[in-house]
């Protein structure tokens, strides 16, 4: 079997020392020939650094690392004539203290460029404290030298979201950027140039000079350009696949329905969808159904943006219709949750929709893996609950109680869970959805279950379900302002679980059918 390249972001190397390769390179030569200058955007861990080092590879014509891909031909021809590349990382410049620690970072990346090529650079005492005009400079020798230069920056927004939490500094940093990549307007001296990010909350701030920049986020033609299709991964991992068939005790087409399940999902225009090649990666490896989005892919700025803005129910952006352009925010302080969890990767597009020749999108979580992170990031730095419950106390409990269809022991732990809330943490405006969100972030984040099925009605969530292979557990959440109201809410509750119930009962499977009523004067709920 081949090696996974699990980490890794040079194509060179992953060619070389026979790692596993999908190849993009139809989609990549796609770009090449249909324009010059390119935006895209993609959450953390998904393949944009690969991308770019496959372009470079390309550019510069090396042939023998292309057997066997589709740009081979290409590639052959390209190396009679290759372009000399400026490659840019800006996520490894690191988050410094003051705003001219940044610029001699900067300064220092592009000299490298210069030092690579040995170009013939005298840098007097203006150039040299600005980088914009060593950018300049590197472009017009690499020109002079070499020919049209191609240029690839990686992470372009990293000094600036790596700062949201401190707008002044944010702010420092994109007008640092703005002349450095105002550079690139209109040169002839360039052959094509491709940015790639995380975020798109400063394209038009930074990017102000370059009007011809192409943003391919959200464009059908390049929806799988990173990520990996349903095809691509059974093609690709058949070895993998039938390994993990033997370790897992699970027939293929199990397997692939747990995988879809667990991993897939995530969509930029709608209608394909893609794996994460990360958590893919990684889940071969380990050949578990691990949580590997939540150590990977969640930045920092992200638990920061929620508390700021006190956003304390998950279950909210649910299947959240929002117009088309609901991302396109040019300014961070201005763009919305949803655009905030989507460009993270937390949120993705579930569908895409015309209504009176306007489009609109749905938006969901992808998969469960995801919702799993949510949880977590919830629990761990929006409410701390992990601080003060163990995570084994939660996984062992919860699955054992649920297991046994035992509601009171469940409830028990998320009573105990309620009141290792600080009061100032509790949102003033409560209702049965916070309590009800709240829950699932518990046995999702805490105990791990995946398995949740949720009705949604004219009213909006009305209920959660848990499938087992021998039950079925129907939760209805009500909310009580005092304890005078319990018994009403929970009568009203027993009717509409009933009703539910009775959709299920061709199954063969037990079903447990339960009332929870939050009382919120307490802060405790009851069965």
């Amino acid at each position: 079997m081949q090696k996974l390249p699990i980490g890794i972001q040079s194509f060179e190397k992953i060619r070389e020392d026979n790692y596993l390769y999908i190849d993009k390179t139809k989609q990549i030569l796609q770009l090449i020939q249909n324009g010059y200058c390119y935006f895209l955007s993609r959450p953390r861990r998904f393949g944009k650094s690969l991308t770019l080092s496959t372009l470079e590879a390309m550019f510069k014509g090396k042939a023998e690392l292309f057997k066997g891909l589709y740009a081979e031909e290409w590639v052959k021809e390209q190396s009679k004539n290759p372009n000399p590349v400026i490659k840019l990382d800006m996520g490894g410049l690191g988050n410094y203290e003051n705003t001219e620690e940044f610029k001699y970072a900067l300064i220092y990346l592009v000299k490298k460029i210069a030092n690579d090529y040995k170009l013939n650079i005298s840098y007097d005492e203006t150039i040299s404290k600005n980088s914009g005009l060593i950018f300049s400079q590197v472009i017009n020798e690499l020109y002079k030298q070499f020919g049209k230069v191609v240029v690839l920056i990686d992470e372009y927004d990293k000094p600036m979201t790596d700062n949201i939490d401190n707008l002044e500094k944010a702010n420092e940093m994109r007008e640092i950027l703005r002349p450095f990549y105002s550079i690139l307007k209109d040169r002839d001296e360039v052959k094509f140039i491709m940015f790639t990010g995380v975020s798109k909350f400063s394209k038009s701030g930074v990017f102000s000079g370059l009007n011809n920049l192409k943003n391919i986020s959200m464009s059908k033609e390049y929806a799988d350009i990173v990520g990996y299709t349903q095809k691509e991964l059974e093609e690709n991992f058949s070895d993998w696949l039938h390994k993990t068939e033997k370790e897992l005790s699970m027939d293929r087409e199990e397997l692939l329905s747990t995988i879809e399940e667990y991993y897939d999902g995530f969509s930029f225009d709608g209608i394909v969808r893609v794996y994460n090649p990360f958590s893919i990666l990684n889940f071969f490896s380990d050949q578990e159904f691990n949580n590997y989005w939540y150590i990977s892919a969640t930045p920092s700025f992200l638990a920061n943006y929620l508390k700021t803005h006190r956003i304390d129910d998950i279950e909210e952006f649910r299947h959240l219709e929002v117009s088309s352009d609901f991302a396109d925010e040019h300014e961070i302080e201005k763009a919305t949750p949803e655009s905030f969890l989507f460009q993270a990767g937390y949120l993705t597009i579930e569908k895409k929709e015309r209504k009176n020749k306007v489009v609109f999108l749905t938006l969901d979580y992808p998969n469960e893996e995801v919702k799993q992170s949510m949880s977590r990031l919830f629990l761990k730095d929006i409410y701390k609950i992990r601080k003060y419950i163990p995570l084994g106390d939660l996984l062992w409990e919860s699955i054992k109680s649920l297991n046994e269809g035992n509601i009171e022991n469940i409830v028990e732990i998320f009573n105990s869970a309620l009141k290792k809330i600080p009061y100032n943490d509790f949102p003033k405006n409560k209702n049965e959805y916070w309590y009800r969100s709240l829950f699932v972030m518990l046995l999702r984040g805490g105990a791990g279950v995946s398995s949740f099925q949720e009705s949604y009605t004219k009213d909006g969530r009305s209920d959660l379900i848990i499938p087992f292979d021998d039950k079925i557990i129907i939760i209805e959440f009500k909310f009580a302002n005092n304890s005078k109201e319990i018994d009403k809410k929970r009568a009203e509750g027993q009717e509409q679980v009933q009703r539910y119930a009775e959709s299920y009962k061709n199954e063969g499977k037990k079903i447990i059918t339960v009332v929870l009523v939050a009382d919120n004067e307490k802060r405790q709920v009851v069965v």
